[in-house]
């Protein structure tokens, strides 16, 4: 525009034109990097960024227009009116300090242009506000189309310099916001400078109180001056800002890797915080760093970090829902940007809690059932004998001892997944009938207690006792196998059975195992009487496991033969024990116990490899039949331990004959009939004992690989004179022809039996008539070891049965 050029070239001093355009620059490069730092500050240190801003950039707008106007030569006299020149800067400053707050106050660009728009303004203002100031010897005429020029150039430019720096900081947006903001300051001087048209009137005089250009020149110089160390301090302010700004991000970086939250303050203010702790709490970390630690923490931790605390303290960290999170707490002295502070890391304690609290359950519950353990047991039943004895009232305190019947059984049959289910069912049951205040412990295995203080009389615990019962029936009843669940109980008193714990305990147990003795799934109280009888089954119970490794158990055996030929087929091998105290002990004294405590695998192997081991120390070649228990037919290893055995032993599978009871198979039928099979595929005969007494028996014959049917002694006992023995008998027979299988008929203990047999073509015997168990020494002749010994056997080699003489049957008996 050429009214503005000759407004420059012919009414200005160049050099001072250059000089206020320089200061212009200066002023506006310090305007818009201190604008970044208050758009980046907080609101503590908000405000104080942006008084410094506002005055360096009001002084520098004011110091421009002063320094252009001294290089202003109207020609004629003039002056300056010293408070409009003093409102002038005041305006410039609070107008600008208006704009920058707008623009910083929240993101966006409407903010922006309307913060720069409101700083063009008093950019405008404080120009017109100077003009005003302006006292020439003269008359002011103005072109009022250059000055809206001027106020749209002016404030055009200033809002598209606080775009520009504000929206996306750098160091170009830097460069171009501060050459838009020098245009606009110069822009909006010059164009309004040459709107300005003087028209000299020697009878308009200037005021006495006005300034000179001189001073009004002086004055702007201390302007100038108050710019260049204001930006001097911005610049210097800014390289500390980028230096620190770089050191803590790169501090803030390796914060962010740590898996624990990490928090660097000024004494008790936050001034970073990495995202581990901002995860953690659940509050964003650039909220987190307008906190304080007391916010977080509470003010006692905060006082005692900010203190020099550096000790590890437990806290609890107020999440953003208000929820408190356990946390420890570690503080150390850093220096960061160049200050002390203090960083504090932040453990999360929920997981050790955690632990804590489930090694605090597992000390006192028992995993499996969730049941207090023996430890909680024992504390507790030592408290209610105490409160009991302070109370003296005559209540009744009782402890019930519950111990699953044939639990090893189901173990053995049906796997430890299946025993720990029946233990949790059993907790279930017994814990549902018990009322408030009584426990249920389990103490371990399959033993359970319950503690019932306070009861009104005795027969209360056996009402608590028959509805622990009576829920296990009912149990039995819905669960396949049912008939596995059932448990014996015992009852001690206190005071009336013991005075003190442990004979309390010991008493309950004798009454437990009175109660299995009589027959299982029932409950006994404690007699005097119970105590020596206890102690002899626990003895025994005792010996039978050490029985083995003392050598104390022996084998005798009894010769099985056929009926009409009196040939001699075999024996069936049978245990002896011989208590080096006791003596003797019958098979029907101790086989129970050894069933019942879980002996009887141990001993049925040594059976088995025991007889093997004979056997093949035979010059003849005669069968050996080992009888086989439920618990070892059931074991999923049986058919690989017989393998073993007669591997070891080297004797041929075809000469082992295993007798299994109907009993035994029907525990679990599926896995008997194929650890038979399994047993069968190695060559080893199978035959079913004690036929007639079990259960099923045909469906038994049809289901498993038998090779012979072994007739119960009890249905051969006076075969001879009882019609209705003899017709069951010939039924078995006739069975037993049918299928195309061989029938040992046992207890054969008379003449006239044997006749009976032989008549009915029963084909093998086996009983005292034909021969008594006895060590194997004394079968020598008939084994083929040895010298030959007294035949204990009657029937003549090769002779029939029939050409027995009495004399010779009444020595066989």
């Amino acid at each position: 525009m050429l009214t503005v050029y000759n407004c420059i070239v012919h009414q200005h001093d160049l050099r001072l034109v250059v000089l206020a355009a320089l200061i212009c620059g200066i002023s506006s490069f310090s305007a818009v990097n201190l604008l970044r730092h208050v758009q980046q500050s907080t609101s503590r240190n908000r405000y104080a960024w942006l008084l410094i801003a506002a005055t360096a950039t009001g002084f520098g707008i004011w110091a421009t227009h002063f320094i252009a106007m001294v290089a202003f030569t109207p020609g004629i006299p003039n002056a300056y009116n010293a408070e409009l020149s003093a409102l002038s800067l005041a305006a410039s400053v609070i107008l600008t300090a208006a704009g920058m707050w707008i623009a910083t106050a929240r993101g966006g660009i409407e903010h922006y242009l309307v913060g720069g728009a409101v700083l063009g303004a008093g950019i405008a203002t404080m120009h017109y506000t100077g003009m005003a100031a302006f006292e020439v010897q003269g008359r002011i005429v103005w072109n009022q189309l250059l000055v809206a020029l001027s106020l749209v150039a002016g404030i055009t430019l200033a809002a598209l310099a606080l775009l520009v720096v504000l929206r996306r900081p750098s160091t170009p947006a830097t460069i171009t916001a501060a050459i838009l903001l020098t245009l606009a300051i110069c822009t909006l001087h010059f164009i309004a400078m040459a709107a300005v048209s003087i028209y000299p009137d020697s009878s308009i005089e200037i005021s006495q109180f006005t300034i000179a250009p001189i001073s009004q020149a002086f004055a702007a110089a201390a302007a100038s001056l108050v710019i260049l160390v204001l930006s001097a301090a911005a610049l210097r302010i800014d390289l500390r800002f980028r230096r620190h700004k770089v050191e803590a991000e790169r501090m803030h970086g390796l914060a962010n890797a740590a898996v624990e939250g990490l928090i660097v303050c000024d004494g008790s203010r936050i001034v970073s915080a990495n995202d581990s702790i901002a995860a953690l709490s659940g509050i964003a970390a650039t909220t987190l760093n307008t906190m304080t630690l007391g916010e977080l923490f509470g003010e006692r931790v905060a006082s005692c970090i900010a203190g020099g605390n550096r000790q590890a303290q437990e806290a609890e960290l107020t999440s953003h829902d208000e929820s408190r999170i356990p946390v420890e707490l570690i503080a150390r002295s850093i220096d960061y940007c160049g200050k002390p502070h203090d960083v504090v890391a932040v453990r999360d304690m929920r997981d050790r809690r955690k632990a804590e609290q489930e090694i605090l359950r597992l000390a006192h519950f028992d995993p499996l059932t969730g049941l207090a353990n023996r430890r909680s047991f024992t504390s507790r039943l030592e408290a209610e004998i105490a409160a009991a004895d302070r109370s003296g009232e005559g209540g009744q305190l009782a402890l019930i001892l519950l111990d699953l019947d044939r639990f090893k059984e189901v173990n053995d049959l049906f796997g430890h997944a299946a025993g720990d289910a029946l233990l949790q069912r059993v907790a279930q049951c017994a814990s549902s009938v018990l009322r408030q205040g009584q426990m249920l412990a389990r103490l371990g295995g399959d033993e359970f207690a319950i503690i019932a203080p306070n009861l009104p009389d005795p027969q209360a615990a056996g009402r608590i006792a028959e509805a622990v019962l009576s829920k296990l029936r009912q149990e039995s009843q819905l669960s396949p196998g049912g008939e596995l669940v059932s448990a014996s109980i015992g009852i001690a008193l206190f005071p009336l059975d013991a005075d003190e714990q442990t004979s309390l305990v010991s008493h309950a147990d004798t009454a437990l195992y009175r109660a299995k003795a009589e027959g299982k799934d029932t409950y006994r109280y404690f007699e005097a009487s119970m105590g020596a009888e206890t102690r002899d089954r626990r003895a025994m119970e005792y010996d039978l496991r050490q029985a083995v490794a003392r050598g104390e158990f022996s084998l005798v055996y009894q010769p099985q033969k056929e009926i009409s030929s009196g040939r001699m087929i075999g024996f069936e091998a049978l245990i002896r024990w011989h208590h080096p105290e006791r003596g003797n002990i019958p098979p029907s004294v101790f086989i129970p116990v050894a069933e019942d405590s879980g002996a009887i695998a141990q001993i049925g192997e040594w059976v088995l490899a025991t007889a093997c081991e004979e056997a093949v120390r035979w010059k003849n070649p005669l069968m050996i039949a080992v009888n086989v228990s439920a618990v070892q037919l059931h074991n999923p290893n049986f058919s690989r331990k017989v393998h073993e055995i007669l591997l070891k032993s080297g004797l041929p599978a075809g000469r082992l004959e295993l007798e299994v009871t109907e009993t035994a198979l029907i525990k679990d039928m599926p896995r008997a009939l194929a650890t038979l099979r399994q047993v069968k595929a190695l060559g080893v005969h199978v035959a079913m004992d004690d036929f007639g007494t079990g259960y099923s028996s045909l469906s038994n014959l049809r289901a498993f690989p038998f090779d012979k049917i072994k007739i119960d002694g009890s249905f051969i006992k006076s075969v001879d004179r009882n019609g209705q023995v003899a017709a069951i008998v010939r039924a078995v027979l006739g069975l037993g022809r049918g299928l195309g299988l061989p029938v040992l008929a046992e207890g054969v203990e008379t003449l006239d039996e044997l006749r009976f047999l032989d008549a009915e073509d029963c084909e093998i015997g086996q009983g005292y008539y034909l021969g008594r168990p006895g060590p194997i020494e004394t079968f020598s002749e008939l084994t083929g070891v040895l010298a030959p010994a007294a035949n204990d056997s009657v029937t003549p080699r090769g002779g029939s049965i029939l050409m027995l003489e009495p004399a010779a049957a009444s020595r066989s008996a």
